[in-house]
């Protein structure tokens, strides 16, 4: 056992200690040590924010009102965690339609939130995307305009400029090369 655990667990009994004599100092130090710990706890399982803060509530009113009769030594963390964990399982079972509600709506918030994120990700790359294109030579852009904004396939954009379709091809990639190095020159990373 490290010099910590044993310093931390010899702090919280003596804090426990006090919080039976009523101590409300030691009482504020045990909620402020763990508070947002048994919130996290909570809040994993509960899905539900004022329901993790009623059961964060929910134990430290029990801690103040049992202490007192508390005979025997126990370890305070994990103390907390049961009676947190116990109140939880006593929540699903009471109220478990409205905490798989609450569990599937925050599923559903983060996968839209995700999505959202992904679609302002790709208008940010198609944003720095166009200016890279126009950071190159003036061929090379109107080969990338035209391959990459219209759709234009490499026959068509030869007859459109009067070049080969080799030259069309060679232009291209030296263009990806170009934009490799532009994206990569501003922390990008795009055409792996």
């Amino acid at each position: 056992m490290s010099d910590f655990t044993t310093y931390t667990r010899n702090e919280d009994h003596a804090l426990f200690l006090l919080v039976k004599k009523r101590d409300e100092a030691a009482f504020s130090v045990i909620y402020q040590k763990y508070h947002a710990y048994l919130y996290q706890l909570a809040l994993r399982y509960l899905k539900n924010v004022p329901m993790a803060e009623d059961a964060v509530q929910h134990v430290f009113v029990k801690l103040w009102e049992v202490t007192k009769d508390i005979e025997i030594e126990v370890n305070l963390k994990n103390y907390l965690y049961t009676m947190t964990k116990n109140y939880i399982l006593n929540q699903i079972r009471n109220y478990k339609d409205v905490i798989s509600i609450h569990y599937i709506n925050a599923q559903s918030e983060m996968s839209d939130n995700s999505e959202f994120l992904k679609q302002l990700e790709e208008v940010q790359l198609s944003d720095f995307l166009r200016k890279g294109i126009d950071t190159l030579p003036p061929q090379k852009r109107e080969v990338c305009k035209l391959k990459i904004e219209q759709g234009f396939g490499n026959q068509d954009i030869a007859i459109q400029m009067g070049l080969s379709v080799h030259t069309v091809k060679s232009h291209y990639q030296e263009s990806i090369k170009m934009l490799r190095d532009y994206f990569r020159r501003n922390k990008i990373e795009l055409f792996r």
